[in-house]
Order: structure tokens, then sequence, then C-alpha cells
């Protein structure tokens, strides 16, 4: 058998990032687009099969983390990847409802346990620097979401059948990658933490934060799931629509150390908020879009806000926070955003089918709106009784 390594490569974990990434971004947008136009279901289906799909997700996000604490890190990996691929193949041969959406529930399910596990191993990673480590992952995070996007574009018009024969090599290779270059030992240590006294204004501060995420997940969500549909009602090729992920994708992958570096001069909580209203207000272009050309530039606007606001929420959360609270507001921020996927594309084709994409643009608009509003203020009052 093979030897048991000291710790995982960087290059391993950079490679399982991208290809996990790779198999879920062909999904996501494919969904809800498969299931409203060839397999004829409701968009507000569509949407629940994408809830159930999080949701298993979240579930997979904290079994993974307790089989890497109180099982084998290395098996963790193996289960979790299985418990995607099996499925995936599965969905080569059998693909009509309701079998695609129960195969969803599986598939989410194992992407939750290797994404914990794969960000546990990194955490693991001691001849490289920790923020390097991670800014690698986030690096492999976004080009997996490129080269998956630009996958389900340019495949989607050759059959569904290839794009779940593609996905399941992805994981295949994923398997491969786990086998060969994650059987490390895991040292580990365990940590005693006393409860800390609460700090209301901070503590109230936070909630609105995580609120806040919410809606912008929840709004973000529509553009993996319904904005596909709408895009090719317009007119507009589902390959033209992936090729917006892949300009997302890009853009932060080279983008996002220039805005670092410039956003370095500046107040986090400033940069939060400008980059969040530059998101929120793209939304508003959506309303009014038609043509290829806006949707374009409704993604590059979006995607400046979210380099510009996103990347510094939890460094904030983290500053609010006590220092016997840091892991427990860290995980309520990244429920935050689990639930926030969850609900949108249920939300979104709920609208839709008893209202409009207008209406529904309008509504997510006003909400993140509000939570922003909510969050500013919130912060001026408590930076007025510190001044104090």
């Amino acid at each position: 058998m093979w030897k048991t390594k000291r710790e995982v490569s960087m290059p391993g974990i950079v490679a399982a990032t991208l290809l996990l990434n790779a198999a879920a971004a062909c999904m996501w947008p494919l969904t809800t687009v498969y299931m409203h136009d060839q397999l004829h279901q409701t968009l507000t289906l569509a949407g629940i099969a994408l809830l159930g799909m999080s949701l298993c997700m979240i579930l997979g996000n904290w079994l993974g983390g307790w089989l890497f604490d109180n099982w084998s890190p290395f098996l963790s990996s193996i289960v979790g990847t299985l418990c995607s691929f099996i499925p995936m193949t599965l969905l080569i041969f059998f693909h009509g409802w309701p079998v695609f959406g129960i195969m969803l529930l599986f598939i989410g399910l194992g992407d939750g346990i290797v994404m914990t596990v794969v960000n546990s191993f990194a955490a693991t990673v001691k001849s490289v620097e920790s923020r390097k480590v991670f800014n690698y992952l986030y690096i492999g995070m976004n080009l997996g979401v490129v080269i998956g996007t630009l996958m389900v574009g340019v495949l989607m018009k050759h059959g569904v059948t290839l794009v779940f024969g593609v996905a399941a090599l992805s994981y295949l290779a994923l398997l491969l990658i786990f086998l060969f270059d994650f059987r490390a030992k895991i040292e580990k240590k365990t940590y005693a933490h006393a409860k800390g006294p609460d700090k209301p204004a901070q503590l109230n501060l936070i909630w609105l934060i995580s609120a806040l995420v919410f809606a912008l997940y929840m709004s973000y969500s529509l553009w993996e799931s319904v904005i596909s549909v709408h895009m090719t009602g317009l007119g507009i090729s589902f390959e033209k629509y992936s090729l917006l992920w892949t300009l997302n994708g890009l853009m932060i992958v080279f983008g996002q150390p220039i805005v670092n570096r410039l956003a370095a001069d500046f107040k986090l909580s400033s940069q939060i908020w400008v980059g969040t209203l530059v998101f929120i207000l793209s939304f508003l272009l959506l309303v009014f879009a038609k043509s290829y050309a806006m949707f374009v530039i409704t993604m590059v606007i979006l995607t400046l806000g979210e380099m510009t606001g996103f990347p510094g929420i939890p460094a904030w959360i983290d500053g609010l926070a006590g220092d016997n609270d840091k892991g427990k507001f860290q995980g309520i921020y990244n429920m935050a955003i689990s639930f926030g996927r969850a609900v949108g594309p249920l939300y979104g084709g709920m609208i839709i089918e008893y209202g409009s994409y207008q209406s529904l643009f309008w509504s997510v608009t006003a909400l993140m709106l509000v939570a922003l509003g909510a969050v500013l203020l919130c912060n001026r009052r408590n930076q007025a009784k510190l001044s104090k």
C-alpha cells in the first residue's frame, strides 16, 4: 500500500479544490434549465430540488467536519467523493424525474463532506504560510468555477449525458488525487475555550451582518438558477450564459490581488459597504436587461462589487466577536451563506410563477438595500458609543 505522508501537498489541495468546484459548477446552472426545458417541471419544483441539494450540502459540511475530527481524515475524503461520484455516474444512464432530483441530494451531501475535509486538510499544512494556503484555495475554487461553467456551456448542446459523464470523470480524478496524495498523518489537538461575556452592541451588529449575508447570497443564487432560464427565454444560448460565469471567475482570479492591494488603504467596514452597494445595484440593471451585452455589463459590475465587498466580511465579523466566540460566529456566517443559496432558487421560482422576473429583481434589490441600511445604521451607533 501507499506510504503515509507527513502532510498533504499544496498542489494536491489546489487540484482537489479545482476538481470539486468544476464538477459542482456543472450542476448548479444546469439543474434549472434541464428541469424546466427538458424534464418539463416548474421553476418552483426546480427551486425545491436545489433547496434540497443545498440542505444536504449543509449536512455534508457538518458531517465532513465530524468525520475529520472523530474518524479518519483520509477515509472521510474517500467516502465523500464516492457519495458524489456514484450518483453522478448513475445520472449518465438514468436522468429522468424523479431520479434526477434524488441523485442531486446525494451529490450535495458528498460535495459538502469533501468541501469541509479539503479545507480541514488545508488547515493542517505547515510547510506553507496559512494565509497563502487559503489564498491558493480561493484561486483553485474560482478556476474550478471557470472550467466547470465553460464545460457545461460547451457540452450541453451535445446532450446532458455528456455533461454528466464529464462531471463523473472529474469526481473520478478527485478520487485518485485523494488516494495518492491525501494519505497523511494528521496531528489532532484539543483546545479548551472558556465562555466569554457577550457584547450586546457588537452582537447585534454581527447578527445584522449575517442577515445581510443571507440576503446577498439568496440574490446571488438567482444567477445560478432562474436567470439561466430567463436568458434562454430571451433567445440567448445557454453557452453564452455559461460564459458569464467564466468571465466572473477570471475577473476574480486576476482582479482579486489588485483589489486587495488597493483596499489596504481603506477602512474594512467602508470597503465592505461600498462593494456590497455596487453588488446590489447590479440587480437593478437586471430589471432592464434584454440583450446579451447588458447581461455582460451587469455581470462585470456584480463581480466588481463581489471582489470589493465579500472577502472582508468574515474578517469584519472576526473583529467584532469576543475572543471566545470567534468560531461560533464564523459558523453563523457560513450558515447564512448556505441558507441563502438554499432559499434563493425556491424564492425565485415562486415569485416568477406568480409575478415576473422584473418583480423578482426589484424585490431582492429592496431586501438587500434594507439589510445593508440596517448594518450601516447599527455600525454608526456602535462607533458613536465607543467614541464616548
